[in-house]
């Protein structure tokens, strides 16, 4: 797989913050990473690249330069959200934008809880463009009404310049990438489920991160893997960490065979290979209180229900309305082309699948609108494995944002 891209993100971002010269490895070839690695060398930060996967960082010591403009953040929410709580606490202003998509989703989110630190942020109607006046920040509880952990990442870059105890409570607890890298780079933080202290102000020192695979990637594999007949896939090197493998959780809950083979650990996250083999499924519901650890992978956990044998509901999920698409909407058309009944609601769907049926294969001849979305143009591909007949994709050229290499290691596995 593919680096992870939510610890790449990190990775990059975290050490151009910290004191010290670091090396990344693995690093995802994808925009978004892209976005990232250019909007630290916009702050100053010098970044010298010795291949398409591995950059070396020279922290800044959370003491940044003033953009020459308006930092390009492409189509990653993660890096606008992020600088919006790295810049938040520097002695400059600063404009953050990003594509068409990028503009359509909410950014007060992340802006609300900031200025209750003191930061100063003003946005367009809740979106991007938004302009970051840096400001002198306080320590302050921020309850969370998101369960969000780009929300929460982004206040911890906040509270690690800010003056006083800083504590963060979470409705649901989320991925915890920033939690274990920041620990592992000295900051001075304290979680106990939900609720995160830190006591700034902190300064990071810089690590060596390898960027293990990519969770959310490999789930297209484990699904494939699952619901395609005779199939034993073995994912290699890829996050082991468990607010990451919520989608695991709901395949064996729905018959999948899958292991897991812990490996070792690089920057505070387990590491190691997915081993999955197909087994006949069969429909489940999804609860609100599950969709934070799989919220990228439910695209094709739809794919899943739809060759299972019963219903499958989703629940809690309104997040997807806001995503690179709406998921949601999306997610039903995809699913109708390929024959499924599908009831869509506002914050999910119910899925009648086609196990008991069509002995879980979908129409053919489907024609997929990505609406521009990698995680649909890529679920859409796995559910072709599946349907009698070619399937035509529009706009699958959307997967590079995340899996550039997507369709040549599809046609590899299935080779």
């Amino acid at each position: 797989m593919p680096g992870d891209k939510s610890i790449a993100h990190r990775a990059v971002l975290f050490n151009a913050a910290a004191r010290g010269v670091a090396r990344v490895r693995n690093l995802p070839d994808g925009a978004d990473v892209s976005s990232t690695l250019g909007a630290v060398e916009a702050l100053g930060c010098h970044v010298e690249q010795s291949g398409p996967h591995e950059a070396t960082i020279s922290g800044r010591s959370f003491r940044f330069a003033a953009p020459a403009g308006a930092i390009d953040c492409g189509n990653s929410g993660t890096t606008m959200r992020l600088l919006m709580g790295l810049l938040a606490g520097q002695g400059f202003s600063s404009e953050l934008d990003g594509d068409a998509s990028l503009r359509r989703r909410p950014m007060e989110r992340v802006a609300a809880p900031l200025r209750a630190m003191g930061a100063d942020l003003s946005t367009r109607d809740g979106k991007a463009p938004i302009v970051v006046r840096g400001a002198s920040l306080h320590g302050a509880e921020c309850a969370l009404e998101v369960a969000s952990a780009q929300v929460k990442t982004a206040l911890l870059l906040a509270a690690l310049q800010a003056d006083g105890k800083t504590v963060i409570v979470e409705p649901v607890a989320t991925r915890d990438h920033s939690e274990r890298m920041l620990s592992a780079m000295g900051a001075p933080i304290e979680v106990l489920g939900s609720r995160i202290t830190v006591r700034g102000p902190a300064i990071l020192r810089s690590i060596d991160v390898d960027v293990c695979g990519d969770a959310s990637s490999s789930a297209f594999f484990a699904i494939a893997g699952s619901i395609v007949a005779g199939s034993r896939v073995v994912v290699e090197q890829v996050s082991l960490n468990p607010t990451r493998l919520g989608f695991v959780s709901v395949l064996r809950r729905m018959g999948a065979r899958i292991d897991l083979h812990a490996k070792g650990e690089s920057g505070g996250e387990p590491f190691g290979d997915l081993i999955v083999e197909a087994r006949s499924l069969v429909g489940t519901a999804i609860e609100k209180q599950e969709i934070p650890a799989c919220i990228d992978e439910l695209p094709v956990l739809a794919i899943a229900a739809a060759v299972a044998t019963g219903r499958t509901t989703i629940e809690g999920a309104e997040e997807l309305r806001v995503k690179e698409s709406d998921r949601i909407a999306s997610v039903a058309s995809m699913l109708r082309a390929f024959g499924v009944d599908v009831a869509e609601h506002g914050d999910g769907m119910v899925i009648e699948g086609v196990g008991s049926t069509r002995s879980g294969r979908l129409s053919g001849g489907a024609r997929i609108d990505s609406f521009g979305d990698h995680r649909i143009a890529m679920a859409a591909a796995v559910g072709a494995l599946v349907a009698d007949g070619d399937t035509t994709i529009e706009d699958a050229g959307a997967a590079v944002v995340s899996f550039p290499r997507f369709f040549d290691e599809l046609a590899g596995a299935c080779a």
